[in-house]
């Protein structure tokens, strides 16, 4: 039921009692109710939205970038988590860079492209334990938008305008996103010929023969290496996705399942553990006290997560230790009512033993998507290229646009973030499950680097504290400690559409705020599909910031 109090912007959640899909995109949320009035599985829904995805929102989803999967299988009453990102190349090392004269890896171009794409493995694994449908059956809608045109939506459109300084630099990607050498209006169509074919490969063939192991990897990295590159197509042929376990902590009995690292999933679950113990209901949402604890919370979890967070396989991360319920009670000190914290200053309640420079910016484009089936499969998964349009290039004639995820590592040989062969890097990436006894209760997740583990504490508090429905929760004002996407400065960023009441209390307190646009695509792309079971309905949301819908049956 929809809380009286809670935002009415006219966008009701939507109801269904079968199935249901909710992503970033309506064509991409239509290929995955397709795929479930089919009989398919929610794993099949996701990866058919995922490949149109891939072809409609190119700015922020792509075969050449990195996913990652929460399920909940109703057989087995328990929460699986699939890592489905990259590693390092064998020859991407801090060497490679440094021969090179460079102090940093470079955000664009070849350079930045240096770490496996992970996406469609992936869908691979996934679809082998619980696809329903024909592999090649899921890509043809994405092949037909690919091949025949898809329509140019509004984020596309915006942020085609931002990058036309890339499309520039980089032919591959102008000639497909400048054709007529200037950037499209909305409603334009787009066509990506060669993307189709990978597409129709990849369909025919699968996975690691179409996409790995084949030709797709032997073009990709024969171009990008020549242009200075490290990936080989070995380092394609031998990835594959790993499952993993989710972490979890609890919060006003449910459990929270986010993802381990190398993702922030741990920062996320600090942020629940260290706001539970405050009476949050007698706040109120969108009030002083709301958003001020909140964002001090951000800033004491976010201090462990910059210290700590690379891949588990390169540094003992002490996840059980940071999301302990003890750990939050005594961080939860530094939290004072009537003042404000720096962003950035707060030191690390346990300490990494290398000298080290902080984490500097996690901005990236994102999309976040979530199903559910007919036989109760829940599947929770976000996909990403990193930076808009991640590297700017294309690998070879394949229309895959490659992503710069790899950009991220450190050249610093004592940062825990440090560029070593086959290390996965530090990931903002994180979806995320509530579940009530052993049946899932809420999936939910949003594109937006910083702002995840923000975003997330925003859903959960909205709705079980304040008692919102799920479209309520997503379209509620939405604030950001740190840094919004291509700025410097670390700022409470919040939307217009808080009051200047709240925002004058909040600088009275010492928080930092920057007032952004009522609806900011900063504050990043939520979905959400919960389980009313009183009422026997799947209920969807999708975010207005972006093109999405939540669609069911």
């Amino acid at each position: 039921m929809s809380a009286p109090n809670g935002p009415q912007t006219g966008r009701p959640p939507t109801r269904a009692e079968n199935g249901m899909i909710a992503t970033s995109h309506h064509l991409a949320s239509q290929a995955g109710l397709t795929a479930l009035e089919e009989g398919g599985s929610a794993v099949d829904a996701a990866i058919a939205a995922n490949a149109v995805l891939s072809v409609v929102y190119p700015h922020m989803a792509g075969l050449g970038g990195d996913g990652f999967w929460l399920i909940h299988d109703p057989d087995e009453s328990a929460v699986q988590a699939l890592n489905a990102s990259g590693p390092a190349g064998d020859e991407a090392s801090r060497e490679f860079y440094r021969e090179r004269g460079q102090d940093s890896i470079p955000d664009r171009g070849p350079e930045a492209a240096l770490t496996v794409p992970g996406a469609v493995d992936g869908w691979r694994e996934t679809h082998d334990a619980y696809g329903e449908l024909e592999w090649s059956s899921l890509f043809e809608s994405a092949i037909g938008y690919a091949r025949d045109g898809m329509p140019v939506s509004r984020s596309v459109a915006d942020w085609i305008v931002e990058d036309v300084p890339v499309f520039e630099e980089y032919p591959s990607t102008h000639d497909i996103f400048l054709p007529d050498g200037s950037p499209p209006a909305v409603g334009d169509r787009i066509k990506q010929p060669d993307l189709a074919d990978s597409l129709e490969v990849i369909a025919e063939q699968g996975a690691r023969a179409g996409f790995y192991e084949g030709d797709i990897a032997e073009r990709i990295c024969e171009d990008l290496h020549d242009r200075g590159s490290p990936l080989r197509s070995d380092d394609f042929a031998n990835f594959e996705a790993e499952w993993v376990d989710p972490i979890t902590t609890t919060y006003r009995g449910y459990t929270v399942h986010e993802f381990p690292p190398n993702t922030q999933g741990f920062a996320a679950l600090q942020i629940l553990n260290l706001i539970e113990e405050f009476d949050v209901a007698s706040w109120g949402d969108g009030t002083v006290e709301y958003y001020h604890h909140l964002a001090e919370a951000v800033k004491v979890a976010f201090a462990d997560r910059d210290e700590w967070l690379t891949d588990p396989d390169f540094v003992d991360i002490p996840v059980d230790e940071l999301t302990a319920k003890k750990y939050a009670d005594e961080r939860r000190d530094l939290i004072e009512s009537d003042s404000a914290l720096e962003m950035g200053a707060v030191d690390p309640g346990i300490e990494f033993s290398g000298d080290t420079d902080r984490v500097d910016d996690q901005g990236g484009d994102t999309v976040y998507f979530c199903a559910v089936d007919e036989d109760g499969l829940a599947v929770s998964v976000i996909q990403s290229i990193y930076h808009d349009f991640g590297s700017g290039v294309i690998g070879g004639d394949t229309g895959i646009i490659m992503q710069n995820r790899g950009s991220f590592f450190s050249l610093d040989d004592d940062h825990p973030n440090r560029l070593e062969p086959g290390k996965r890097t530090f990931h903002t990436l994180i979806p995320a499950m509530l579940t009530e006894g052993d049946d899932p209760y809420l999936l939910y997740g949003t594109m937006g680097g910083e702002g995840q583990p923000q975003t997330h504490a925003a859903m959960v508090t909205r709705l079980v504290d304040f008692g919102y429905d799920v479209q309520q929760a997503i379209e509620a004002p939405r604030w950001l400690m740190g840094r919004t996407w291509g700025t410097e400065s670390r700022d409470l960023s919040l939307e217009g559409r808080i009051s200047d009441e709240v925002i004058r209390g909040l600088r009275v307190r010492g928080q930092p705020t920057k007032v952004l646009a009522d609806w900011d695509d900063n504050m990043g792309h939520a979905q959400a599909i919960r389980f009313d079971r009183e009422r026997g309905w799947l209920e969807g949301g999708a975010d207005p910031r972006g093109d999405g819908a939540a669609l069911g049956y």
